[in-house]
């Protein structure tokens, strides 16, 4: 049996990895949109950073909600009908808020529209604290209850 402190490690590692996963794919797709997908040309959504930073974390909450729900949250059940669905979505909606305002502070207070300081302020210091702030609700509200593992 592993200790209590083992399974929150184990629990903290596997949604790492399934965030990892899921943030590639909305980082490729959020700087395809904004920066441009090859050089020269306008990129689609240069002018507008916040809807191309919803686009593509929509398509990477795809990815997420399948590895969190069928491996890092595997061994938990769910409260809801639906599977956590509608919890899950409402969280990364949610949360997605965090992101999104340092972007604009980034943007629109500092000035800065350049692919570093888009990326520094929306998918690292944006992500981080939307990230711990969406583990501890999937665990409060999604994901709630450890399943009895049968031997």
């Amino acid at each position: 049996m592993r200790p209590i402190g083992g399974r929150f490690a184990v629990e903290v590692s596997k949604f790492l990895l399934v965030g990892a996963l899921a943030t590639l794919v909305a980082l490729v797709l959020f700087n395809g949109l904004v920066h441009g997908f090859t050089k020269g040309g306008t990129p689609p959504l240069n002018d507008q950073p916040e809807l191309a930073y919803v686009l593509a974390n929509l398509a990477g909450m795809v990815v997420s909600f399948r590895g969190t729900r069928d491996w890092a949250f595997r061994t938990r059940d769910v409260r809801h009908n639906d599977g956590g669905r509608t919890a899950f979505v409402l969280i990364n909606l949610g949360t997605m808020l965090i992101p999104l305002a340092f972007l604009a502070f980034s943007r629109n207070v500092l000035g800065l529209d350049d692919p570093v300081s888009d990326n520094i302020a929306a998918n690292v210091l944006g992500l981080a604290v939307a990230t711990a702030t969406r583990f501890a609700l999937f665990r409060q509200y999604v994901f709630p209850r450890t399943v009895k593992v049968k031997r």
